[in-house]
């Protein structure tokens, strides 16, 4: 049996939330997320991306496979991208990784004042070993609020013409 985000129901897993209302139009805030340069942008330092492999024709269809390195620790990430439960929005669902489940929803809809976006992540972490406590320090509680409280912000200044870099 799975759930909504084809996750198996016997794996225990926690969702996470985040949500802000960004000042911009639908079509501007979903061309961000379409850029192929949006994933560095995302990423807060001290860590950075290295792109190995896109094979996506769009924010719901194909795969990416990434590597996000903590200082000399490489993480490997290969993520389907799909459609999502709604038309403004797209799953990043991790095919292999770090995590024993990652499944990233961008939800994106219309709200007055802007567009309200939602990033709703369905995370299982390895149930040991260097990868299961990497994902808790990383991708857990408070470090994975911060995160993308980051990429909320990063987001808000590329939509609204405040990021330059």
């Amino acid at each position: 049996m799975t759930s909504q985000t084809n996750v198996p129901t016997r794996v225990p897993t926690r969702v996470f939330q985040h949500r802000s209302l960004m000042p911009t139009t639908l079509e501007r805030l979903w061309a961000f997320h379409d850029d192929p340069g949006a994933l560095a942008v995302l990423t807060p330092p001290p860590v950075f991306v290295r792109v190995l492999r896109d094979d996506r024709s769009s924010l719901t269809e194909g795969e990416i496979e990434f590597q996000l390195w903590f200082g000399p620790f490489p993480a490997y990430w290969h993520a389907r991208h799909e459609p999502g439960p709604i038309a403004t929005s797209f799953i990043d669902r991790m095919l292999k990784g770090p995590a024993l489940v990652w499944v990233h929803e961008h939800l994106m809809q219309p709200a007055e004042g802007g567009v309200e976006l939602v990033d709703r992540i369905t995370i299982a972490h390895r149930p040991g070993g260097f990868w299961g406590l990497f994902t808790r320090l990383f991708f857990d509680g408070l470090p994975l609020r911060l995160l993308f409280m980051y990429r909320h912000w990063r987001t808000r200044r590329a939509v609204t013409g405040l990021n330059h870099s």
